[in-house]
Parts: structure tokens; sequence; C-alpha cells
């Protein structure tokens, strides 16, 4: 194998041409973060917007029951139209420690149906939902999000509902036919 000699002052060229090369990588490095008077004070500047953080809790009296119209603005927001034919839909207010129970009318032909649940209390609401001796739905909803569960029910069939809370609430449900 036939190698070629490297003059000293080649050598030279390269070491002096890397070390150029990682002074300027540093020295760039070092201008890459600039930082505002006002930031570094710790007051925002006037053109900041205001800081938001997301896992603050919401205002609580958003979670507070309603009555009257509020409860009817309330409704339409967590059970908005739909589509399909709605066969029985049920609200109200309940007091802490008070169970509703209500059944529907019998269901037109057989079909897969939505239920729709929804809560506004403090604290969760349970919801029970039923066919003759078959549990549909048994949930503890967390109240300001809502539920939908898809159930196919035979002709006929009568859904047994019973709603209860530990704390003073609001609750909405709708069985509608997809």
């Amino acid at each position: 194998m036939h190698t070629v000699p490297v003059s000293s002052g080649a050598r030279t060229r390269t070491a002096r041409a890397v070390g150029i090369s990682l002074t300027l990588a540093m020295a760039l490095a070092g201008c890459a973060y600039e930082y505002d008077d006002d930031f570094a004070s710790g007051t925002p500047s006037a053109s900041a917007p205001p800081f938001t953080d997301a896992a603050l809790p919401r205002d609580p009296s958003t979670r507070l029951p309603v009555s009257g119209a509020e409860l009817d603005a309330w409704l339409a927001q967590v059970l908005p139209a739909t589509e399909g034919e709605v066969v029985h839909t049920g609200y109200g207010t309940l007091a802490a420690e008070e169970v509703r129970t209500e059944t529907t009318a019998p269901v037109p032909s057989g079909s897969s149906y939505s239920l729709t649940l929804a809560c506004r209390s403090p604290q969760r609401v349970s919801f029970s939902i039923g066919h003759g001796d078959l549990d549909l739905v048994d949930l503890n909803l967390r109240c300001g999000t809502s539920r939908v569960s898809v159930v196919y029910l035979p002709e006929g069939a009568v859904l047994n509902i019973e709603v209860e809370a530990n704390a003073g609430a609001n609750f909405a449900y709708r069985v509608s036919r997809i």
C-alpha cells in the first residue's frame, strides 16, 4: 500500500482551521439567547400576554345548580339538538342526598339508541339506567362533562332511570334513536 507523506505545515493549517471553527461555534452559541430587561426583573412587559395556567380550576360558581331560565340555557348547552328521533328527555334539580327515579314510555321499534347524560354539581352524580333486570348504564359522572352510551333496545323496552346526588345538582338525560 502506498502512503502519502503529510507535511507539518498542512497539519498546522488543519489544526488552526479546526480551532477557529470551534471558537466561532462557541461564540455563536453564546449569542443564541437574549433576555428582555422586563423579563429578567420578573415584571411582564406591556406587550406580553397575561400568563394563564390550564391547570387552574374553573370558577366554582359554574358548577352550582341553577333554576328557571338558567336551567333551560344549561339544558340547551348540554343536550343540543340531535338529528335522531328523541324518545325521552328528563332533567331537573336534586337536593343533597336525593334520589330521583323515572320510567320512560315504551320505545318504538327495536333499534340502537344513544343515552346522553349530563350534570351540574360540585360533586359527581350517579346515573343508573336499566331495562328489566338488565343494567345498561351504572355511572358516577363527573359534572361539567357529558357521557354518551350507545345501546340496543328491543321494541317496547321501558327504561328505568335513577339519578342520585350527594350534593345539590342539576341533571339531564336524553334517549334518542340513532
